[in-house]
């Protein structure tokens, strides 16, 4: 097992008249035994940059930076090296939507069979119903076709074909979206089992109530760009950029009040701080683009922090 260690990772799309800034400039390391979670709201880049990770940007995109996984670049790593050394064996990812990911005239049991052939040699491959057990599933299970299978059902059938390949990292995108509070308590704790057993999970969420359970860090990202990052606890009970402390905000336990104004178009982004329009806390700096800055690992890009 490796850390994955990613330096200045930027990611803009071209279109015929306008580039979209989806990523820029993002640095962040996950190491096994730990569980990172990116929250924020939707069209901030989360998604973008787990994408750029596992090779899956459209022709289109323009990737700068480095993600080192040990000696491989995955930002510049050709498709075949991606295929048959990182994706499914290093890294596993939990999609968005999972039942919509399957393939509907096959059972699920089929296609974690197709994934295991594919990952290990005969000798030494591991059976669909092992697997499916640290996926929470039963055989049986595993002989039903997608539309057959309850939504929290097929998250665990994505969940057992994203460790058939026995990766140290997951990256779960959007995995509690469409389940009841009952299947979110079983996912995280299926994620936080993942941890204990030491491998690393790269959790990407709306859900700041499951961020807060399953996280040990929480980067806050907007328009692209990490805003705060820290301790799960510390960001969550103690924000301190306008953004995030919004964030906390919104939720129905708390003032349950949302942020004002609109996210910002990503083919005109402002020099400065992003968030200078919809904040209540701006002053002349706020025209100079701020930097993470902070102590004990609690960093915020504010120039006025709470």
């Amino acid at each position: 097992m490796v850390d994955l260690v990613v330096d200045s990772l930027s990611v803009r799309f071209t279109l015929p008249e306008a580039k979209v800034s989806a990523v820029s400039d993002v640095s962040f390391s996950i190491s096994p035994g730990e569980c990172v979670a990116f929250v924020g709201e939707s069209g901030c880049g989360k998604s973008v940059l787990a994408s750029a990770l596992l090779g899956f940007l459209p022709g289109n995109a323009e990737v700068a930076g480095s993600a080192m996984l040990g000696c491989i670049d995955l930002l510049s790593a050709p498709d075949h090296v991606l295929s048959q050394q990182v994706r499914g064996r290093q890294i596993g990812l939990v999609p968005q939507s999972p039942a919509a990911h399957l393939t509907p005239v096959r059972t699920a049991r089929a296609q974690l069979d197709e994934a295991l052939r594919f990952l290990h040699p005969a000798a030494s491959r591991p059976s669909a119903d092992s697997i499916a057990a640290r996926a929470g599933l039963k055989p049986a299970d595993l002989d039903l076709y997608p539309h057959q299978l309850s939504g929290g059902m097929a998250q665990r059938v994505a969940t057992a074909l994203a460790l058939a390949g026995d990766p140290w990292l997951i990256i779960a995108d959007e995995p509690t979206t469409g389940l009841d509070r009952a299947l979110v308590d079983a996912l995280v704790a299926e994620l936080r089992a993942l941890v204990a057993d030491g491998r690393a999970v790269l959790l990407i969420t709306h859900d700041l109530a499951a961020a807060r359970r399953v996280a040990d860090r929480i980067a806050v990202m907007y328009a692209g760009r990490f805003i705060e990052v820290g301790p799960a606890s510390e960001v969550l009970d103690a924000p301190r950029h306008p953004y995030a402390r919004g964030l906390v905000d919104s939720l129905p336990d708390r003032a349950f009040t949302p942020i004002p104004g609109l996210p910002p178009v990503l083919t005109d982004l402002p020099p400065g701080c992003a968030f200078t329009p919809r904040c209540d806390r701006v002053t002349d700096e706020c025209a100079d683009r701020p930097q993470l800055t902070g102590v004990n690992g609690h960093l915020v890009a504010c120039h006025q922090p709470c």
